[in-house]
């Protein structure tokens, strides 16, 4: 009995000595941000299904600026965001529509597919005009968002050297081919998407595609966490942890083995990006750290990326932070 409680003690304090952050520093570097569809609109979480029209049950507004716009990304970045999410559907004249919803008619007055319609189309749509915040009794954007609905070439020459995380909105292989040939195509391109996520078809065919570039989908990101919570106690990567962007639900970062700076440190080895995002309850990978409570669960040093809703709030909230930080330090 002793030497079994011996052997055990003894396995204990091996996985600790290779897990434990005591003796691991956290790569160099300060957190970066990412902004989730720029500056925007937020709305409660509870209750949201896939089908759910957000437009039209946002909260009080507490700023003009709507999602996927120019100027909701030019805002994101005055406020701290290192890269900008946004979200793209190829239209049927081949370009790339930066627009949220799969149909149109929850935010603006038109019916129909968005990548079933013409950019022209899409172009003479007012995107602010579904947004209400009491039950439809009012629609503070409704006319403001006219010709609003940018295309990624748009976004990219009008916001030149910013990076940006790629959203497909569709399961379409042809997405992710036709991304990637723009990408090869035009260096600046290269440089400015940050990398790709959503739709695995298109996904997966941008990546197979581009050497180097980072990117994930709900299987992926699965397989990810799940191997390391098998075997990455051991110090042993999964392959589908490698050369990628790791998603970590931040309530579920501290199950990590080595988090957070040996997690860090193994992550960086394998070639790959960490995005922190807020708690994960449940099918929702876009939950963020959005007050200066979540902040909390940013570690001190932490290197990686948070995903956030409020750029506007944690941007200076987390400037502040790491400027004390610094002067402590």
């Amino acid at each position: 009995m002793k030497k079994f409680v011996s052997a055990i003690v003894l396995v204990a304090a091996v996985v600790w000595l290779l897990n434990t952050s005591l003796f691991a520093s956290p790569p160099a570097g300060a957190a970066k941000l990412l902004a989730h569809r720029g500056v925007h609109q937020t709305y409660p979480k509870a209750n949201v299904g896939n089908d759910t029209c957000t437009a039209a049950i946002i909260n009080t507004p507490r700023h003009g600026y709507l999602e996927n716009t120019i100027a909701s990304m030019q805002a994101a970045f005055e406020a701290g965001a290192d890269v900008v999410e946004l979200d793209v559907h190829l239209t049927p004249d081949k370009q790339f529509a930066v627009f949220h919803d799969w149909t149109l008619d929850c935010r603006t007055e038109a019916k129909g597919v968005t990548e079933e319609t013409p950019m022209a189309a899409l172009k003479a749509l007012d995107i602010g005009y579904g947004y209400t915040a009491d039950g439809g009794r009012t629609f503070p954007f409704r006319g403001k968002g006219i010709g609003q609905m940018p295309t990624l070439d748009e976004v990219l020459a009008a916001l030149p050297d910013r990076k940006f995380l790629v959203n497909f909105k569709s399961r379409r292989a042809e997405e992710g081919t036709a991304l990637a040939a723009r990408i090869e195509a035009e260096s600046t391109w290269r440089e400015a998407v940050f990398g790709v996520y959503g739709g695995e078809e298109p996904t997966r065919e941008t990546l197979k595609t581009i050497e180097g570039m980072r990117g994930y989908d709900r299987t992926s990101t699965m397989a990810c966490l799940g191997r390391y919570l098998g075997y990455g106690w051991t110090g042993l990567m999964p392959e589908a942890c490698k050369n990628t962007l790791v998603i970590v639900p931040g309530n579920y970062a501290p199950f990590l083995w080595g988090w957070p700076d040996r997690f860090a440190q193994r992550m960086k080895a394998a070639g790959s990006e960490i995005i922190l995002l807020g708690p994960y309850h449940g099918g929702d990978f876009t939950t963020g750290i959005d007050t200066t409570e979540d902040l909390e669960l940013v570690p001190s040093g932490f290197s990686g990326y948070v995903w956030t809703n409020r750029i506007e709030t944690i941007g200076p909230a987390l400037a502040k932070r790491q400027a004390a930080e610094a002067g402590r330090g």
